[in-house]
């Protein structure tokens, strides 16, 4: 009896793209030619990133996905490619030129995701967002958001002020902070004659000195759980010279759980902003302020910088120096953050963390 022998065909390999919403995601297939091989709709939920990595892999072998939105609406989906060992990358927004000749629509954008993602150009390894840089990132954000609600609180209460009753006006101008924080928050209005605007304004003032003093209570209570958690993550970054606890814990997320992703101290002040941009041409070779990047992460150098300024004297040295070669203020400290971004690099990416108990 004969033999029969199964001849099964191979494998093709793929790549694909996904363009990510609240509610549903696109995703795309294309073959290793850029030939696209389908487009299809995804509710996003787990069993949506389910079908959709299913539906993918009905094509042939995924070799990489380009997601939009991994930081956002594509962080689902981005945890269950990673923990299937996809490799993801993530994807830009098309600029608008691009745009303007393809049209604009999900599948157009999926397609064009999955063959940025084949080419390479403009992607990169997206941040992990399952350890502790992650709930890191979450306190912060609820911080910043109490941070910024108390200075509009603060603001609103010495616009009030301005426009009161001369009698008031008087007992609370030139007032501290503090103390005019106190001094509104214990206000005692008669609540029946609020018509009057005297009344009202001592309403309003008592109603958002009291926020300001809640907003305040949240603050400490978020400072007091940052402070170990970023410790425990990197005690060696806290421990350098002009370096916080809200320094190093902006630091930390701008690099991200995985900062294995960064290829070098030049690619992290790319993304700090602190690289200068080339503007050459011709004979003329120059360069010019970087304006992109994480501009929070611009921001914690640049605080870095002003605290060296004032107590490292070596900074001081440097700066003095710099400055009889002509240069201005602002561009030493653009130096200064340029190697403040190299130093740091270093120990971001090579400081061991603390093992949780």
């Amino acid at each position: 009896m004969a033999s029969i022998r199964h001849h099964h065909a191979p494998v093709i390999e793929i790549a694909g793209g996904v363009d990510t919403h609240l509610d549903t995601h696109t995703a795309a297939v294309i073959d290793l030619v850029g030939r696209v091989l389908g487009t299809a709709q995804f509710p996003a939920d787990t069993a949506g990133y389910a079908a959709l990595l299913a539906w993918m892999q009905g094509f042939g072998s995924v070799v990489r996905v380009g997601v939009e939105g991994t930081g956002a609406y594509g962080a689902g989906l981005a945890r269950l490619l990673d923990a299937q060992q996809i490799r993801i990358v993530e994807i830009d927004r098309p600029d608008r030129k691009t745009r303007r000749f393809q049209g604009k629509s999900d599948p157009i954008d999926a397609i064009a995701a999955a063959k940025t993602a084949l080419a390479r150009t403009r992607t990169g390894t997206p941040k992990h967002r399952d350890g502790r840089i992650e709930a890191l990132r979450n306190l912060r954000v609820a911080r910043r958001s109490a941070i910024d609600q108390r200075a509009d609180v603060q603001r609103q209460i010495k616009s009030l002020i301005v426009t009161a009753a001369d009698e008031l006006r008087r007992r609370l101008r030139g007032l501290s902070v503090t103390a005019l924080i106190t001094t509104c928050a214990a206000l005692r209005p008669d609540r029946a004659d609020a018509a009057t605007p005297m009344t009202a304004t001592k309403i309003a003032l008592r109603s958002l000195a009291r926020r300001h003093q809640q907003l305040s209570l949240e603050i400490t209570d978020l400072d007091e759980l940052l402070a170990p958690l970023v410790a425990a993550i990197n005690p060696t970054l806290i421990a350098v010279h002009g370096v916080g606890t809200d320094t190093a814990g902006q630091l930390l997320i701008t690099a991200g759980e995985n900062h294995d992703r960064l290829r070098s101290e030049a690619a992290f002040a790319m993304l700090c902003g602190t690289a200068p941009i080339p503007a050459s041409s011709g004979k003329t070779q120059r360069h010019r302020l970087n304006r992109g990047g994480d501009r929070q992460a611009n921001a914690a150098l640049y605080r870095v910088v002003l605290c060296r300024l004032r107590h490292d004297p070596r900074t001081r040295a440097y700066a003095e120096k710099r400055s009889t070669e002509g240069l201005s203020k602002k561009e030493i400290i653009r130096c200064l953050k340029r190697y403040i971004a190299r130093e740091l690099y270093q120990i971001i990416t090579t400081n061991q963390p603390q093992p949780t108990t």
